[in-house]
């Protein structure tokens, strides 16, 4: 059975409603119905859903909103589900809905256990997400680790929704950081050769990550680099450096729980002349050109070279200025190779491609739409996600400098010392815009405080309600099916209809997450819940006993909240597979 979204189940009771209005001659024809929403109540003592439908159609139909609005609530009282239905200001409608309609909710969630709310797609669209993409010059930074999970979720979003997704890592391998690499790695070979190489000469990355590298390499091809011309060894160590940090990156991602599907090499793009290919499109469309650029702003004119260079015409795509894509040696420039490689995700199929980008790379999003929008023709989309930083603390104070890496604090030091899931989740506890903070001590507290323990604290007591309650009942008569066949009517206080609704807005809450590439929706909403849960909780506890879901003279009403307690296990269990998190059974 699938899980309603009784957001779009309402908002298409309404559009019936306008068009039996159309039949009967009391609405005009030729309708517009794009601009109706269904959503919640800022309010919730105003009810459970509004909708704007009567002031957006108002104006066009020559009518006036409160009197639309009173036909169409004239309309929404005839439904089985809808209790009440009010014109509230100038022409939105409050509605409230029947406690069996959340009740029936239940079934749904029990019936699809940790599926519930995912969708399937007749003819589902293929999207591309990239995120980490770090250059392959050493091992990740927590920084790293932040695109990494918005990345992923993301990804694991646009698949529960019914996307065919594709998680994609774009190598750096063809640039000159990659030279700077090889020679380091050099001199961790001499190093492993028993030379006394002394200090680590500056510009050449100093982590002690290339010591393995470099007796690796010792030990695969002995002295053979020793002594020779660096023009007889960088290409062969480059490769070898490549290789061996691509391996370090992909096991710091699989310690985060991150696996990608697909791994695109600038350098075999570069080689197999996809660079080429692109720039003879862009001449046959004329969109490339030799001009000057003016200085940029705030640049001073002495400071400012002025010279002919090949330039991309951006501007006619929505950029700012036209974009260089050749350099003074003739050499591409990264732009021009990201243009091919977006040019292969197009030609593979991905119409909608997705980049999670740091937020350094900010001033770059705009030519690359420019670029995707001239490419294919504007058949392709390019959204880009920038991650601000993450402000690494541990008890309040700033943690700065790693041994292993040299200037930074790597992210497998993080995920050893507070474990992938709590990484994971704390990554969602701020919009990716915005800069975090991540505390080594206060996100391993066991308080309210963490959003982390506060939502498996839910999970686990779901968990051990129902082990209890194999105390009061058999086996079978607490399974899923004896479950939903419990009296749901016993459920009326507002605090258990309240947590209901908010189970029940699941589905909804994955689909705009996913729509609106917000993967942090999902830790909020699982911190939402959680507080629901919790507060009932509390309240059986300290203020009404008769609250409590386990009534050991009223086993009616014990079936019913267990019921409830089930479904809400199932939903956090969900969030949280979405977020990659294991639930826990118990608190520890």
């Amino acid at each position: 059975m699938a899980a309603l979204n009784y957001f779009e189940y309402m908002r298409d009771n309404i559009v019936d409603i306008l068009n039996d209005l159309v039949v009967s001659g009391n609405l005009p024809q030729s309708q517009n119905f794009k601009q109706i929403s269904v959503e919640p109540t800022r309010d919730k003592a105003h009810g459970d859903l509004a909708t704007n439908a009567a002031m957006v159609l108002a104006k066009p139909s020559g009518l006036k909103p409160h009197d639309l609005a009173g036909q169409i609530v004239a309309g929404l009282l005839q439904l089985d589900c809808v209790l009440s239905a009010e014109v509230a200001g100038p022409g939105f409608i409050n509605i409230i809905l029947v406690d069996s309609f959340w009740h029936a909710r239940l079934s749904e969630i029990l019936d699809a256990g940790i599926s519930y709310g995912e969708t399937k797609l007749d003819e589902p669209k293929s999207v591309n997400v990239e995120y980490v993409s770090a250059n392959p010059t050493g091992p990740m930074h927590v920084g790293h680790g932040r695109g990494a999970v918005i990345g992923d979720v993301l990804a694991n979003l646009f698949s529960k929704i019914g996307y065919n997704v594709t998680k994609e890592y774009y190598i750096n391998d063809a640039g000159n950081q990659v030279d700077v690499l090889a020679r380091s790695l050099h001199i961790r070979y001499l190093e492993a050769l028993g030379i006394d190489v002394g200090e680590i000469p500056d510009g050449l990355y100093p982590g002690e990550y290339l010591i393995d590298a470099g007796k690796e390499l010792a030990k695969k091809d002995g002295s053979m680099w020793q002594g020779e011309k660096e023009a007889n060894w960088l290409k062969p160590l480059r490769l070898f450096a490549i290789d061996a940090m691509m391996k370090l990156i992909r096991e710091d991602l699989l310690s985060l729980g991150v696996v990608h599907d697909t791994f695109s090499s600038e350098r075999n793009l570069v080689e197999s002349g996809g660079v080429d290919e692109i720039m003879t499109i862009l001449e046959d469309r004329k969109l490339i050109y030799e001009g000057v650029l003016s200085p940029p702003k705030g640049k001073r004119l002495d400071d400012w070279e002025k010279r002919p260079q090949t330039l991309f015409r951006a501007t006619l795509f929505g950029d700012d200025v036209d974009r260089p894509i050749k350099k003074s040696d003739g050499s591409w420039t990264y732009f021009a190779t990201d243009m091919a490689y977006h040019l292969d995700k197009f030609r593979r199929g991905f119409r909608v491609m997705i980049n999670i980008w740091g937020a350094d790379h900010g001033g770059y999003v705009k030519r690359m739409q420019a670029a995707v929008k001239a490419i294919t023709k504007k058949d392709g989309e390019l959204d880009v996600q920038l991650c601000q930083m993450v402000n690494l603390m541990d008890n309040g104070e700033p943690v700065k400098m790693s041994k292993r890496a040299g200037t930074f604090i790597t992210l497998r030091e993080v995920i050893d010392k507070v474990g992938k899931d709590v990484v994971r989740f704390i990554m969602l506890t701020r919009k990716n815009d915005a800069q975090l903070d991540f505390d080594l001590t206060k996100v391993l507290e066991q308080s309210r405080d963490n959003p982390v323990f506060y939502v498996q604290y839910s999970h686990a007591r779901c968990c051990s309600v129902l082990r209890q309650a194999m105390e009061m009942f058999k086996v079978e008569e607490i399974s899923i099916a004896a479950l939903k066949n419990s009296n749901y009517k016993n459920l009326t206080d507002p605090g258990e209809l309240a947590l209901i609704k908010m189970m029940a807005a699941w589905p909804q809450t994955l689909k705009g997450a996913a729509q609106a590439h917000e993967p942090h929706r999902i830790a909020y909403y699982l911190h939402d819940l959680s507080a629901s849960f919790h507060a009932l909780w509390a309240k059986g506890s300290k203020e009404n006993t008769s609250l409590r879901f386990l009534v050991e003279d009223n086993p009616p009403l014990t079936l019913a909240r267990l019921a409830m307690v089930k479904s809400l296990a199932m939903v956090i269990a969900s969030g949280l597979e979405v977020i990659g998190i294991e639930p826990v059974q118990e608190m520890r």
